[in-house]
């Protein structure tokens, strides 16, 4: 018998100042058997970071083709494609032929390594944002998990801070390549 996922629900809360985004998301967050609560909990950040309406989570680590976040229009096209982690380079060219923008939001021990080891092929590409998650800060996001979660994220000139009753986590992104999305970007 295969082991199922574990569901999360999250009332998250975000202030995003910079998108001029105001909105509170009532979400599941299904946790693959396979899935670390620090990946689980950078795929939440990331939600927050491009949140919108149409925002959904996608098969991602399950799945083959799909990232683990999209924002698609009402016809289907793909407007944002959102992967958490180090992928491919092949599979991040792909993407990019997809989706009007692509995002990769790594983090981790290797993420430096594996940038190192991508840059020169990925910074060709026009319509890819790359961001790089300190692991202090992801780790500290990681014990912030409970089944229910009640979380405020506020985003203000690049900074984000996770609020929830168990602690504060205050994240720093760094843009390797592309940037933020801000309120120019979204109109």
């Amino acid at each position: 018998m295969a082991i199922k996922a574990t569901v999360f629900k999250v009332a998250l809360q975000i202030a995003d100042m910079d998108r001029y985004y105001y909105a509170d998301h009532a979400l599941t967050l299904a946790q693959h058997p396979s899935e670390t609560e620090e990946r689980m909990m950078v795929r939440l950040l990331a939600f927050a970071l491009y949140a919108d309406e149409a925002m959904t989570f996608a098969q991602g680590i399950t799945g083959e083709e799909e990232p683990d976040l999209w924002h698609k229009d009402l016809t289907g096209a793909i407007l944002r494609w959102i992967v958490v982690g180090l992928p491919d380079e092949r599979a991040i060219r792909k993407a990019c032929g997809r989706s009007e923008q692509v995002v990769i939001v790594s983090y981790g021990r290797s993420a430096d390594i594996w940038w190192n080891e991508n840059r020169s092929k990925l910074i060709r590409l026009d319509n890819l944002t790359v961001l790089r998650l300190p692991t202090e800060t992801t780790q500290a996001l990681a014990k912030l998990v409970c089944r229910g979660m009640q979380l405020q994220c506020t985003i203000q000139e690049g900074s984000v801070m996770m609020t929830s009753d168990d602690g504060v986590v205050e994240i720093e992104p760094v843009i390797w390549h592309g940037k933020l999305p801000s309120a120019q970007s979204w109109q």
